[in-house]
């Protein structure tokens, strides 16, 4: 968890050249929407810089008679000489569309970047899931499912901030900004000057904000992916804090993580709290230095009073562009360490993918091979070493041995979730490494000791998808392992609702439904891993006649504590740290009196002691 909180915490450049590159990329599908958006965020900054001209241009032609001023000749040719006319002019003919024009292009260039922001997350989120999907299963060992969750839902909401208010609004506020200085300096380059004496001023304060909510910032982030880790945790595991009593305790632990998040989210308000307000009051200051300045020029007739006013409402405008690149500087950063964490997730190589040149498999028949296989989880610890056994099509084969013997590791290499180290798995004679994942998986069915069920209904969970599995089937799968009775008493039959996980299920129920979705899809090869051992004796009573009839003519590997389960095997491989150590029939290994003999024993002699506990005390 350490590594997940410091990858949180880390927050990277304020700008990457690469990962910029990398994130303009998305933008290629819409560049012609973009290149809309620009053009209308130029036009857009370009007028934010004529009101005020019309307002100088207004007072000096009509509201100052007592002086002669001079308009500028494409504007003098236009207008009407007469003072209400002129004014009528300025007001309706020129100053109301500028204003309209300008909403209309903020609106367009607006929605359009919202509009490519959602199309970036969209073509994003589904490259992250595409991309999570091939991945190995090592990778999932070592990486926590909240961490994975983040990277889809927080960084790529993140990125769309940048895309829809950060890139392109950085050039309107640029453009906004090189307008309106480059008409001050055209209007009176002094008074430019002078507005522009704050700037100092400004950047200081803009690089104190920085460094503030920059810090802020870090906290806020790593404050969240705390509580989400510990809410994932402790909601998981409610029942166990109920039942020891730990609520209290539980509640004083979040109440401090809690508190982090609002101390850190205060520090950030109060950096906003005091950065506007300053700059507010340095643009005030500028103001002031135009009135006294202004006015005194005026007075010498250096200066008229409409280009006066005209530069009180420019510094007004010049002031608020430099507060939005503020707030982008810390879009931009925060999207480029999202788009970090990103790109790292998306350039994890896959591992275990289908080979440049595939071997095709026609007509499979089911002869599964090990031969000499070593493997290793970590390469400090070998979880299997020179495995060796085979299984004949249609035969039923098990494994069995103590917890850690390496036997669902098996069943993790036949099916290709992980790579052998050494030696090979055969599937009908071709290296399982040679075959398209697809066309060897379809032929695998799996029933886990956990059976995992997914939102949606009792048919959706037996037929996972595939379209070929007709409703009879489905009916026919449940009644063949004893369930069809029990879906039929429920209101909503095959269309109940199954909660996430299956919570509204039994462990007996779930199990008998994973066994339907196993019969249903019909596989070449059924792997059952501990498949009986979460469920009661009435239970696998109840499925163990719907088992035969699922292992009836295809080949079979039972993974198996309860020994009771597999005697009618044709074969039993006994795991014992990671290699085989006896391979025969039930009957033979117990004539072997070896490591099955003492595994039957020890199990025989457990349910013998429970055999006697239950038995009232007259009988004793």
């Amino acid at each position: 968890m350490a590594d997940g909180m410091h990858e949180e915490e880390v927050l990277g450049k304020a700008y990457d050249a690469r990962l910029m590159r990398r994130l303009l990329a998305y933008l290629r599908p819409y560049r012609r929407v973009v290149f809309f958006a620009l053009i209308a965020i130029f036009f857009y900054g370009l007028l934010q810089a004529v009101p005020p001209y019309l307002l100088k241009v207004e007072i000096d032609r009509y509201l100052d008679p007592s002086k002669h001023h001079q308009t500028p000749q494409f504007l003098a040719h236009f207008l009407n000489s007469d003072p209400r006319a002129g004014i009528l002019q300025i007001a309706f003919l020129i100053f109301l569309p500028t204003v309209l024009l300008t909403f209309i292009l903020q609106f367009a260039q607006t929605f359009a970047m919202q509009l490519v922001g959602q199309k970036v997350m969209y073509d994003l989120r589904k490259q992250i899931f595409g991309h999570l999907q091939r991945l190995q299963m090592s990778f999932y060992d070592r990486n926590p499912v909240g961490r994975l969750v983040t990277r889809v839902t927080t960084d790529v909401d993140v990125l769309n901030d940048l895309f829809a208010s950060g890139v392109v609004a950085v050039f309107g506020d640029f453009f906004t900004l090189l307008s309106i200085m480059v008409v001050m300096l055209e209007l009176d380059w002094r008074l430019a000057l002078l507005t522009f004496s704050v700037l100092p001023l400004i950047v200081l304060a803009t690089v104190a904000f920085r460094k503030a909510v920059r810090e802020s910032y870090r906290r806020i982030r790593l404050a969240i992916a705390r509580i989400n880790s510990y809410l994932q945790e402790h909601i998981t595991g409610m029942s166990v804090l109920q039942l020891f009593n730990r609520e209290d305790r539980s509640f004083e632990e979040f109440e401090r993580i809690n508190r982090a998040h609002m101390k850190a989210y205060k520090d950030s308000i109060m950096a906003y709290a005091l950065f506007y307000p300053t700059v507010e009051f340095l643009g005030v200051l500028a103001i002031v230095i135009i009135l006294y300045k202004g006015g005194g020029m005026y007075l010498e007739g250096t200066v008229t009073i409409g280009t006066a006013i005209a530069f009180i409402q420019y510094s007004q405008r010049f002031f608020r562009p430099i507060q939005d690149l503020s707030d982008k500087y810390n879009i931009l950063q925060a999207a480029m360490a999202s788009s970090e964490r990103i790109f790292k997730l998306l350039d994890t190589p896959v591992r275990i993918d289908n080979p440049p040149e595939s071997r095709l498999l026609e007509n499979p028949q089911g002869n599964v091979e090990f031969h000499k296989v070593g493997f290793a989880y970590r390469d400090d610890h070998r979880v299997l070493e020179d495995v060796s056994f085979s299984i004949a099509p249609g035969e039923t084969v098990a494994v069995v041995g103590h917890t850690g013997a390496g036997k669902t590791t098996l069943t993790n290499l036949l099916l290709r979730f992980y790579d052998v180290q050494d030696g090979s798995v055969m599937f009908d004679g071709i290296d399982v490494r040679k075959l398209r994942l697809h066309d060897l998986r379809k032929n695998f069915a799996i029933v886990l000791q956990d059976p995992y069920l997914f939102s949606g209904t009792i048919a959706s969970n037996i037929r996972l998808g595939t379209p070929d599995i007709s409703d009879q089937q489905v009916r026919e799968a449940a009644r063949r392992v004893n369930m069809l009775d029990f879906i039929e008493s429920l209101p909503g039959g095959f269309d109940e609702p199954v909660k996430e996980r299956g919570a509204t299920l039994s462990s007996g129920q779930k199990q008998l439904l994973s066994f339907a979705r196993a019969l249903a899809h019909n596989p070449k090869i059924l792997i059952l891993d501990e498949a009986t051992s979460s469920v009661d004796t009435e239970t696998e009573h109840m499925i163990r006649e719907g088992l035969q009839k699922l292992i009836e003519d295809r080949t079979s590997l039972v993974i198996a504590h309860r020994l009771s389960t597999i005697q009618n095997a044709s074969k039993i491989v006994v795991m014992h740290k990671g290699r085989v150590r006896e391979v025969g029939t039930h009957q033979e290994l117990l004539r072997k009196q070896g490591i099955y003999f003492k595994l039957y024993q020890l199990q025989y002699k457990d349910q013998e002691i429970l055999t006697a506990s239950a038995k009232p005390a007259s009988e004793s």
